[in-house]
Order: structure tokens, then C-alpha cells, then sequence
């Protein structure tokens, strides 16, 4: 996937929190669809200008993949899930400063008047795409091949 394929995915009407996770549903057992609907209240900060829709939706990919569930072991699987969370949160931060929108794109896009502005300003299609781009390859990089 490429900056310009999420830009148009943005134009169509889905979030950043989407377009991570779809890109890793195949390999994560899920369909395309379910990746829609799971994280579908994710973009724009949790539809609150708060965490980083992209961010969040690679948590999601990050669970699915090394998520703890079964109680044989679940301390064990647990500590390896909040280790590949911290290494994809420390490129986050390390690349982007911060993980929450607001501040990454300077407009409050969970107002009308902050997503009309993060729309005029061109950052909505200009700055996040890019982001987005960076977030798959950085969860690529965290899950090692391995999804």
C-alpha cells in the first residue's frame, strides 16, 4: 500500500485506524471487513482527536497477533504483547513525538470545525496518509514477518 491508495481510501470514508488493520487482516486471520468494523470507532483519536487512529489500529494488529487469551501461560503471552506494544510505541514516538492526534495534526478533527480545517489545511489528505504509510511499516518491522 502506498500513500496515494490511502489517500484514497480516506476520500472513500475510512479511518486511519481502518486502513492499518485492514492491511494486516489477511495475515492475522480475519477478513477485510471484520478489520473495518473492529476499528472502525478508532479513527480521528477514538472519534475524540485523542490517540492516534493509526496508532491504535496498530495495537489492534499487535494484539491479534501476540494478544493473551489462554489462561495456560497467560502471564508469559501477556508479557511478550506489552513488549511489541512498547517497541512499536517507541518508533511512534521516536518518528512522530507523540501519539495523539490533536497535536499530530493540529486540528481537533472529532469537532466540525477542526476536520473542516485538518480538510482545507491538506493535512488529513496530505500529512496522514504519509503517517499511516510509516505506521505500516513500522508494525510490519515489530511483528518481524511473523503476521
Amino acid at each position: 500500500m502506498d500513500t496515494k491508495q490511502i489517500a484514497e481510501d480516506f476520500m472513500k470514508g475510512y479511518d486511519c485506524s481502518q486502513v492499518v488493520l485492514r492491511h494486516f487482516a489477511k495475515k492475522l486471520g480475519i477478513t477485510e471487513d471484520e478489520a473495518n468494523r473492529v476499528a472502525a470507532c478508532f479513527g480521528g483519536g477514538m472519534m475524540l482527536g485523542s490517540v492516534c487512529g493509526a496508532y491504535t489500529g496498530a495495537l489492534m494488529a499487535i494484539g491479534l497477533k501476540y494478544g493473551h487469551s489462554d489462561p495456560e501461560g497467560l502471564m508469559q503471552q501477556k508479557d511478550i504483547m506489552m513488549a511489541k506494544a512498547a517497541q512499536f510505541k517507541e518508533k511512534f514516538v521516536g518518528e512522530f513525538g507523540t501519539v495523539e492526534c490533536k497535536e499530530l495534526i493540529g486540528y481537533d478533527v472529532s469537532t466540525s470545525e477542526g476536520l473542516k480545517g485538518a480538510l482545507d489545511s491538506g493535512k488529513l489528505l496530505e500529512y496522514c496518509p504519509g503517517l499511516v504509510d510509516k505506521v505500516i511499516g513500522m508494525v510490519e518491522e515489530v511483528l518481524g514477518g511473523e503476521a
